[in-house]
Formats: C-alpha cells, sequence, structure tokens
C-alpha cells in the first residue's frame, strides 16, 4: 500500500466516480460534494476546476467560502478517500467542521489510510505556519476520534450540532 495526497485531476476522474459511488449517496466529508452528486465526468470536470479554485491563494469565493486544500487520498491510480484542509475558519467551521474533515471509501477502512494521509497534511500545516489545527468527528465514531487523537489532538470538548446535522460532536485541537 503507497499512500498519496494527490490533487483532484481528470486523470483519476474514474476512480474517483467509483470511490463515490461506493458510498452510496452519504455525506462525505473532507470531499467538497453536494450529497445529490451523481459521479459522472462532468461533475468530476466541476469539482477539479472547482478545487483548483479554492486552493489558488487570493482567489475570489462565494461568500462565506473559505480558502481549500482538496485533496485524493490515493492508493497507486485508486481512490481510496479524501481530505481537505480548510485553511480559514469562519463561525461555521469554528463549530462544527474544523481545519480538516476526511473519509476512506467504505472497503478501504480499518486500513491505516486517514491515520497517514492526516499525518501528510498536518505536516503541511506545519510547512505552511500553522501553530495548531482543529478537527471535529461525531461522538458516536470511535475510529474516527482515536485517529484524532492518535495525531495528538487534545479534546476541547463535545457539543450538541443536532442543528446540523450531529447530535453529539468531538473538537479537537491538534498542535503542530
Amino acid at each position: 500500500m503507497t499512500i498519496a495526497l494527490s490533487s483532484p485531476s481528470l486523470d483519476l476522474a474514474d476512480s474517483w466516480a467509483e470511490a463515490v459511488t461506493e458510498f452510496g449517496g452519504a455525506h462525505i466529508d473532507g470531499a467538497g460534494l453536494n450529497d445529490d452528486i451523481t459521479p459522472d465526468r462532468a461533475a468530476a470536470e466541476s469539482f477539479v476546476e472547482m478545487a483548483e479554485l479554492y486552493g489558488r491563494r487570493g482567489a475570489v469565493l462565494p461568500e462565506g467560502h473559505v480558502p481549500c486544500d482538496y485533496y485524493w487520498i490515493t492508493d497507486g491510480a485508486e481512490v481510496v478517500g479524501f481530505i481537505a484542509f480548510r485553511r480559514e475558519l469562519n463561525d461555521f467551521l469554528r463549530r462544527v467542521g474544523g481545519h480538516i474533515g476526511y473519509s476512506v471509501r467504505p472497503s478501504r477502512r480499518r486500513e491505516g489510510i486517514v491515520k497517514t494521509a492526516l499525518a501528510m497534511v498536518l505536516d503541511k500545516a506545519r510547512a505552511d505556519g500553522y501553530d495548531r489545527v482543529m478537527i471535529t468527528c461525531d461522538d458516536d465514531n470511535p475510529g474516527s476520534f482515536r485517529t484524532i487523537e492518535g495525531a495528538g489532538g487534545v479534546l476541547q470538548d463535545v457539543i450538541d450540532a443536532s442543528e446540523n446535522g450531529h447530535p453529539l460532536l468531538r473538537r479537537y485541537w491538534v498542535a503542530l
């Protein structure tokens, strides 16, 4: 297994579509997608274009949006997951989203993929001068909170975020 962070690219569009399809319409944290997406070539083209815009320093983004580096987590030529590094926190992200969101396709979970990808994103954040980042996860997701804690995450609190679809949400800070 050779896990890497790949910039979204049409070269990986077919594997991206397979990964998105595997989630079966469920929300995909860190993927930057609407839940009702049809994972076809047009959607891949649109996403690659959006990812380039959000990753461009100084780009003008829609109101309420923040600069973000989107990555497809790959194992060779297979897209196995998604991870996003939001370079700023707005009020919404400060409450429920954090700096980093991630997901691994269901068939590839429990292989340490997110642990590896998260370490890579934390290294990038450190290199960019961040001294700490926020990461959140649902309170009933032990795989995710163990991954965050394993990366040095210190629990700030557990909040009721039911108005945002998260009955209980853990908020962590990772010092870099």
